[in-house]
């Protein structure tokens, strides 16, 4: 088969997302950000909403993704997204409105926005990072590490006695009456990103024809701030962190 005949659309297998750029990433090998960010490229291609789209970034691990994604986006005060992004849903109801956010920047400082924005039923997209530690600042103990997990701050383990329980965020969102579509997605394996793409479609799709608040948090590894490689990283999720957050929809109001 000659060049010409590899590259023709029929027989192409996959492309890169046009709207992704070739900006090195900075995140560390494994790190699930870049594939996320490449089904929110794909899916906001895919719904021809390049132009009509505007992402607020966090603070954390993600806060340079306007890097990588050719949309608009603003920049928010830390835990302060949803805040931002009711702002520019309500000035500019015809754009697609997003989050993107990770377990320290919503369920910690973040928590009061987060809640009050999901519970007004707020026509916006979060999109929740949750790997159960601070990964930017040194692997801190973050409000979604496990009962157990060993962190920088908790090397012992977290001890509910003296740390509280995780808090489950999108068990929370579900039960809001505000909340449209509320699920939990990972993306360490082929068939949970085709999962996770499909849920993110949904979720933009609901935000744009009024159906209310949207979460879709994905369950997501540290590799670096939990001393694993990539492969045993995502090994000890699915062990330790899906029997405490388990996949899947919890609220679909069709």
């Amino acid at each position: 088969m000659t060049k010409e005949e590899i590259i023709k659309p029929e027989n192409l297998v996959y492309k890169k997302p046009t709207l992704m750029n070739d900006n090195p990433m900075h995140y560390c090998p494994g790190c699930s950000h870049g594939v996320v960010h490449k089904l929110i490229a794909e899916v906001l291609e895919e719904m021809g909403m390049e132009d009509k789209t505007v992402g607020i970034s966090p603070v954390g691990c993600a806060v340079f993704i306007y890097n990588y994604l050719e949309i608009d986006w603003q920049e928010a005060a830390h835990g302060r997204a949803p805040a931002l992004a009711t702002a520019i849903k309500r000035l500019w109801p015809d754009r697609l409105v997003f989050t993107y956010q990770g377990d320290g920047d919503l369920a910690c400082i973040g928590t009061a926005e987060t809640i009050h924005a999901l519970n007004r039923g707020e026509n916006i997209t979060i999109i929740f990072i949750n790997n159960g530690i601070y990964g930017m600042t040194g692997g801190q103990m973050a409000p979604t590490t496990l009962v157990g997990m060993k962190s920088s701050t908790s090397p012992y383990g977290r001890d509910v006695k003296l740390h509280g329980y995780p808090l489950k965020i999108t068990e929370l969102a579900a039960q809001l009456e505000g909340t449209a579509y509320v699920t939990r997605q990972s993306v360490q394996s082929v068939p949970a990103i085709r999962k996770a793409k499909k849920a993110i479609r949904k979720a933009f799709e609901n935000s744009m024809s009024g159906k209310g608040s949207n979460l879709v948090e994905i369950v997501s590894t540290c590799s670096s701030g939990w001393k694993m490689s990539p492969e045993q990283a995502n090994e000890w999720m699915v062990e330790n962190m899906f029997p405490f957050y388990p996949l899947g929809d919890l609220k679909d109001k069709e």
